[in-house]
């Protein structure tokens, strides 16, 4: 029986990383970058407030308090986005709102609630949009030096790389590159995936159900998971369990990879391993629970991947084997281990590597999401749970207290 590593490694070694293209920024989102992104700016590009208050020279207020406050001359008002403002006068503030440009000589910021504008000498209203310039206002708070101040280019530097080669583009790093002035980036092109769930027991949800056939979630499972996963995916019409049928919608797809559901263990109708064993396509035991059958190879060029019918061994089998798969084609880096310490325990079976789906608690620890475990059929049991619990082949018993690898079960 193959070890999940060496099957793993194995379908990496079948696909290619896919070429880059280019696009916009507004088309990246879920992407992962093929080239780094840098920054084409100084970020902030200048000096500028954290606060709505006061640009003043600090030595100038180092005395202010609340029971001798400091009464400065306003000498100009900075709303944000106006152009640089002239210096700051000696003895005097500038009033300034939240972004805006810093003057020269100025080395603090006094925020508005630090002052009497803000305490009731002409209410709210005198830190309004009406200009303020040759009034005065009272300081109440000493500020530190450099309070509040955001200082040229201390986010990144025009040149800096905000974006690493293999970052997967989320709503957090556009806004980084937005903020940097990136306006198109190179990435990589998204892996085209084929999926097919056979079985002549499968039913279309919403269909009325005759004895003996189930509605069909492998498809909606595997063409869910690939598409969160940044791949354009095409769903290939069932096949039923007729071989020759099989190979003919097989060779339509128009694919990267080709992920299959169903037909691969060893009973007298597993069509997948009938129609494909001696066409490139190696089937064997995999030391995993569930999702112990797989089938691996190319098919007329393109990388297959036959994975078992139950719908568990559908989602962990495409977690374990296919993801790594689709990170190898776009340049993605495997995420880095992640552990919980479990809060009951359950059964492993011996020689073979287990994947539980668990529920995930407000302190970290874990338990199975039902009282089935991993049982490879339990569809339902999916929706309950947050990630997969990880149990090495060696262990045949978790007991609680022990640490279990943790993989999430979203992309």
């Amino acid at each position: 029986m193959r070890s999940v590593a060496d099957h793993v490694a194995v379908a990496t070694a079948l696909v290619s990383a896919l070429p880059a293209e280019d696009v916009s920024l507004s088309d990246a989102l879920g992407r992962v970058l093929a080239s780094p992104a840098t920054s084409r700016t100084d970020n902030p590009p200048f000096d500028n407030s954290a606060m709505d208050g006061y640009a003043v020279r600090r030595d100038e207020v180092a005395s202010a308090s609340e029971s001798a406050p400091v009464a400065m001359t306003i000498s100009a008002d900075i709303p944000a986005g106006s152009g640089m403002p002239e210096p700051l006068a000696p003895g005097t503030v500038a009033r300034i709102m939240t972004g805006a440009p810093v003057p020269e000589g100025a080395d603090s910021i006094v925020p508005v609630e630090h002052t009497d504008s803000f305490a009731g000498v002409g209410g709210l209203s005198a830190h309004t949009g009406v200009n303020v310039a040759g009034t005065s206002v009272s300081i109440t708070v000493a500020p530190p030096l450099d309070a509040h101040m955001r200082r040229r280019g201390e986010d990144v530097s025009a040149g800096d790389e905000v974006l690493a080669v293999g970052t997967r583009l989320g709503p957090w790093q556009m806004a980084a590159a937005a903020s940097a002035g990136v306006a198109r980036m190179s990435v990589a092109r998204r892996p085209r995936v084929a999926v097919l769930a056979t079985g002549d027991e499968l039913t279309d949800p919403g269909q009325p159900l005759s004895h003996g056939s189930i509605y069909d979630s492998n498809g909606t499972l595997m063409a869910t998971l690939a598409s969160a996963a940044g791949a354009v995916v095409t769903v290939l019409p069932r096949a039923g369990d007729d071989p020759a049928a099989l190979v003919g919608v097989l060779a339509t797809a128009s694919a990267d990879l080709i992920v299959t559901s169903g037909g691969v263990s060893v009973g007298a109708y597993d069509v997948v391993k009938a129609a494909l064993a001696g066409r490139g396509v190696d089937f064997a035991p995999v030391a995993m629970q569930p999702g112990k059958p797989q089938g691996l190879g190319v098919l007329d060029g393109t990388p297959i991947v036959c994975l078992p019918g139950n719908p568990v061994s559908v989602a962990v089998s495409f977690a374990v084997i296919v993801a790594p798969m689709l990170r190898a084609m776009v340049g993605e880096p495997e995420p880095e281990a992640a552990y919980a310490v479990a809060a009951t325990g359950w059964r492993s079976p011996p020689g073979r590597q287990q994947y539980v789906p668990v529920r995930i608690h407000s302190n970290g620890t874990v338990e199975p999401a039902t009282t089935g475990g991993s049982r490879s059929h339990l569809a339902a049991s999916l929706a309950l749970g947050q990630a997969f619990a990880v149990v090495p082949a060696k262990t045949d018993e978790v007991f609680a207290g022990d640490t279990v690898g943790l993989m999430r079960s979203t992309w």
